[in-house]
């Protein structure tokens, strides 16, 4: 037998990869190894909906269980790789046993960065990156708890605010002057902090962890600017693309696999894609490493064809979403510090979109609760439209008609 399509990784990158090989007609073998217990399934509603108990494992899933044997997908699950022999063209388990494939696709995505403090394992800190992370903690939001997040990006936001209505008591310890401060403009910052002051939330920024403290299970916080009680820490500080897999095989990594524009690695028979790849956007011209949902799927589907010899070239405006409270943040584009900011709407009506400018063009737009505008601007970026500042900042003006 021939040996088939091996995909690494169990995520959303990797399920895509898998479904369109099948539905490009490939008949050969698809093999998925994930060290997760779960078929593939979708991360946003961990700090969501499913860390707030509004939905089971199963509504996460991509593809219910019974998809995957129907399309001939064979899975083994709680896998681990060890290593890649791109020699004789086998993977190695984590059994000692090897796979052989014809061609290999690496969705092997992020794990979340750790903190290194004196007292970081300590039992009651906890991170959020898959279903079992979430099962750790989740019973023990309940009324009255004292809950301390370290960081103040979108993960610890949507988890303060699924706390917050549970009864927590919730802190949120940022080391940046503003939360959010990397991905969106002061103005913005500053109105989600508003939104989670009001709300309850204990926000302190400019502020560092030096240690976690507590006899066996963490009991205080300690920081540059004081102490803090707790009884459970969640810590999301971001993420770390897994590449030890890819730069121990020789393939070339910098922050990501290095892929280009169809998904294609150093090694004509290696592709990646997802969270763990570093790839070029034309739209945006430059390199860079998403973590979104749109970039795996986006980018497995291209992995896919270019293993078939089909290839269609990756090339999309990078797009996002946040859900806290009653306010869906959806995000088109890049912004930079440096961008000239455009209010559209009265951020006091919950009801507005900042968008960005660099050089005149129209380069990011992140919309609270405006569908229309957000919809709208993946066009203007792909354009490259120069707006009119004034006419921009005219909620009347749909950006359809610029």
């Amino acid at each position: 037998m021939n040996a088939g399509i091996v995909i690494v990784g169990g995520g959303q990158a990797g399920a895509q990869a898998a479904i369109v090989l099948r539905q490009s007609g490939y008949t050969g073998t698809v093999t998925m190894i994930g060290d997760e217990p779960y078929v593939p399934y979708e991360r946003p509603p961990l700090s969501k909906s499913f860390l707030a108990g509004e939905i089971p494992i199963e509504r996460m899933f991509m593809r219910p269980v019974e998809f995957y044997p129907g399309k001939d997908i064979a899975f083994q699950l709680t896998t681990r790789v060890d290593a890649i022999n791109r020699a004789t063209k086998q993977v190695i388990l984590n059994g000692g046993s090897a796979l052989a494939y014809s061609k290999l696709i690496l969705t092997t995505g992020g794990r979340a960065r750790r903190m290194t403090c004196p007292g970081a394992d300590l039992l009651g800190i906890h991170y959020l990156r898959n279903i079992d992370d979430v099962l750790g903690f989740r019973d023990r939001l309940v009324e009255g708890a004292r809950v301390v997040i370290v960081g103040g990006g979108y993960v610890g936001l949507e988890v303060a605010a699924v706390a917050i209505k549970r009864g927590c008591k919730v802190t949120v310890l940022e080391a940046a002057p503003l939360v959010l401060s990397r991905v969106v403009a002061p103005q913005m910052s500053q109105f989600y902090a508003e939104v989670h002051t009001q709300a309850g939330v204990d926000i302190h920024t400019s502020t560092t962890v030096t240690a976690f403290e507590g006899p066996a299970s963490v009991e205080r916080v300690v920081c540059n600017h004081g102490t803090f009680a707790a009884d459970v820490v969640i810590i999301g500080i971001g993420i770390e693309p897994n590449v030890d897999l890819a730069a121990n095989a020789g393939l070339s990594v910098d922050n990501g696999i290095v892929v280009d524009e169809y998904a294609r690695t150093t090694d004509p028979d290696v592709f990646a894609a997802g969270d763990c790849t570093n790839h070029p956007n034309a739209f945006l011209e430059t390199r860079l490493r998403l973590e979104s949902v749109p970039n795996a799927l986006s980018q497995g589907k291209a992995a896919a064809l270019a293993a078939l010899d089909k290839p269609e070239r990756y090339n999309e405006v990078p797009w996002f979403w946040s859900d806290q409270y009653d306010l869906k943040l959806q995000m088109t584009g890049i912004s930079e510090p440096d961008d000239t900011i455009v209010i559209r709407g009265r951020m006091a009506d919950r009801k507005f979109s900042a968008c960005y400018l660099r050089d005149g063009i129209f380069v990011a737009c992140q919309a609270v609760n405006m569908a229309k505008d957000f919809l709208q601007s993946k066009k203007l970026i792909a354009a490259k439209t120069r707006p009119d500042p004034a006419r921009l900042a005219d909620i009347t003006q749909a950006l359809k008609d610029f």
